[in-house]
Order: structure tokens, then sequence, then C-alpha cells
């Protein structure tokens, strides 16, 4: 299996207009983070429709069509969506170039909520009007209610809370997808969370979305596996996020 986090940045992305703070300015291309997705890649193979799937998507960020191009991302047979905040669905319609290349609808799963939150935000999608234009994305949707399988391989989606508002986590595999930040955001799980959902998850190993914007640059980050413990409250103290 192979992850990918094709942007991890809050949702104004890293840089922020109008930010003058050493991350925003940065010109180390690490800083430059955009809206959260996550790419998952299996290695399983099979015939069937839940076996064949071999790439997973993980939301479809505001910035999918330029994370697509610039981590060449050539398929998506399934996207598993944790919520409908603006920053994690406003790209669902550049899904409709995988439908024109693989000639075929695109199966989406999420809770009840979520899935008619994305009907209301597109209605066009799903009530397409009498002139498609360039088309439309082909989306099956499929309503969570426990523990499933794609491409052979068991994905378990964990209730999660994003301040008060309760998401999707998934555990696909042995690699978890819980959200998490730095302690700066009120809205970012913090580590505790995290740590604390990765262990219901029953998994070792995490992929986060949402870093918080820092006044740390990547460079100067610790190793990984050494303590992080960055502070955002100059940058938003500049841009009142």
């Amino acid at each position: 299996m192979r992850v990918t986090v094709l942007g991890s940045g809050t949702s104004h992305g890293v840089p922020a207009i109008g930010c003058d703070c050493g991350v925003c300015r940065s010109t180390d291309p690490r800083d430059r983070r955009t809206r959260p997705s996550i790419l998952i890649q299996l290695d399983t193979a099979g015939t069937t429709f839940g076996e064949s799937v071999r790439s997973i998507l993980v939301d479809t960020s505001t910035d999918l069509r330029a994370q697509a191009l610039a981590f060449d991302v050539r398929r998506v047979d399934a996207i598993l969506f944790t919520h409908t905040h603006a920053d994690h669905v406003l790209g669902l319609d550049d899904v409709r170039r995988y439908n024109q290349m693989q000639g075929t609808s695109i199966p989406c799963f999420g809770d009840e909520e979520t899935l008619l939150s994305l009907r209301r935000m597109f209605a066009y999608v799903f009530n397409p009007p009498r002139q498609l234009g360039g088309g439309l994305p082909q989306l099956s949707p499929f309503r969570l209610a426990g523990p499933f399988t794609l491409g052979g391989v068991e994905i378990v989606p964990v209730r999660v809370y994003h301040g008060r508002l309760p998401v999707l986590g998934f555990r696909i595999g042995s690699v978890a997808a819980p959200r998490r930040r730095s302690n700066a955001h009120p809205r970012r799980a913090s580590s505790p969370p995290a740590l604390d959902a990765l262990q219901r998850l029953g998994s070792r190993r995490g992929r986060g979305a949402h870093r918080q914007r820092a006044s740390v640059l990547h460079a100067h980050l610790p190793r990984p596996g050494a303590r992080r413990d960055v502070c955002a409250a100059a940058c938003r103290r500049r841009t009142g996020l």
C-alpha cells in the first residue's frame, strides 16, 4: 500500500492570501501546502468490483486538479468523504475527467449527512441540467453503516470530531487517516485526540491533513519522531484566522 498526502494545508491553503509571515513568504516548496486530500494506492488484485479497486481518494479538495497534475494521479477507483466542508469537497467537479478516462461511474462513500450535503451542494451533478457543457461527474453514492472492503482491504470508518462537528476518519488496512493539528487551532484534532483515534482504529500508522500554518519553517522542524510543538499565533494575528 502506498499513501500520498496530496494536500495538508488549512482551508485557506499555505501560503495564505495577503499573509507576510515567514512561512507564507518562504521559497521552500515544502512550505507550500494545498487543501486536504489523500490518495491510497493498493497492491491487491482481483476481478470483482470491490477487489478491482486500486486507487482510493480521501476527499476531493478544492485543489484536486492541481494535485492530480503534480502527483500524476491517473486513476481514481473510489472516493471516501470525511465531511463536506468546502475545502474537502469543492474539487468534486474535477472527478469527471476520471469518468471520461475510465469510462465508468466512480463509487463514493460517506455517512448519511455527508451524502445529503453533497446532493445539496452539487445539485447539478445529481439532478443534471439539460445542457451538460463539458460533462458532469458520474458518481455512485454509498451510505456507510460500518466496516467494508475495497481492493481486498478492510476499511473501517470511525467517528471523530472536528471541533464540535462529527466527521469520519478511516482505517485502511493498517493505515489510519485521522485529522490532526498543532495546538493553535480549536477546530483541528490535537495530538491527544488524534492518538486516541489511532488507538480506536487499531492502527500504528496515521496520515493527517489540515496542518496548521506555523511560525516554524519546514526546514527547521525536528526530525520525524521528535516532538513538534509549533505555534501559528503570529500568522493568525496577521490574517485574523
